[in-house]
């Protein structure tokens, strides 16, 4: 049975409460017990009164909470699981080339496939750009207003959403990225920062092999 509270200020208290306790779900990867969430809630909140309260509210919803043996979690709604199952297309590592060629873009846009392909030292097969345009990760920017006019290559917003960026001013270090594994400990890359390093002429079709 849900606590009636007619105070305002009580009233506002729990509605503080409940919010905490949704966030405090919602945030866990795993179930979290009742002496857990007393913990977080501070010794005053009635726990049980307001998981039953919460688990109330999202009753009709897609999500509802569920209390699994001492634990309590939100789990998609049963009449929906099976309208949520479905096959998903395994994608594929993307190759050094690729990796290059999109590090290359992101901290040097707009650039030319020439410009990237001075940066590498190696020739970047269409292939490889056809991929990064394939996941969302770049576009055609303008054409350079040079002989030829040769077209320039920008990274897009689902680029940003996809790697957790606001702006590419939260573009990380290249250290960072190596760092991290993101990019090979090669010289390669150290065009990226102005190194200019190159290699013998090679495709992207020789290192994919």
């Amino acid at each position: 049975m849900i606590e009636e509270i007619t105070n305002p200020d009580e009233v506002e208290a729990r509605i503080q409460k409940l919010r905490l306790l949704e966030a405090l779900l919602f945030a866990s990867a795993d179930p979290l017990d009742e002496e857990t969430l007393a913990g977080r809630l501070g010794p005053d909140a009635n726990v049980p009164a307001l998981l039953n309260e919460l688990r109330a509210h999202y009753a009709p919803r897609g999500v509802n909470l569920v209390r699994t043996g001492a634990g309590w979690s939100f789990r998609t709604a049963v009449d929906l699981a099976p309208l949520l199952r479905q096959e998903e297309e395994v994608s594929k590592k993307l190759s050094r080339a690729a990796i290059e060629t999109l590090a290359i873009i992101a901290y040097h846009q707009p650039v030319t496939r020439a410009e990237i392909e001075a940066i590498r030292g190696v020739a970047t097969s269409k292939g490889t750009l056809d991929i990064l345009m394939e996941n969302g990760w770049i576009r055609p920017g303008r054409r350079r207003e040079t002989p030829g006019r040769p077209l320039t290559w920008i990274t897009t917003d689902h680029f940003l959403d996809h790697f957790g960026l606001e702006s590419l001013r939260d573009l990380p270090g290249v250290e960072d990225l190596r760092a991290a594994g993101l990019l090979d400990s090669r010289p390669v890359l150290l065009g990226i920062a102005g190194g200019g390093v190159e290699e013998p002429a090679a495709t992207d079709a020789d290192e994919d092999a």
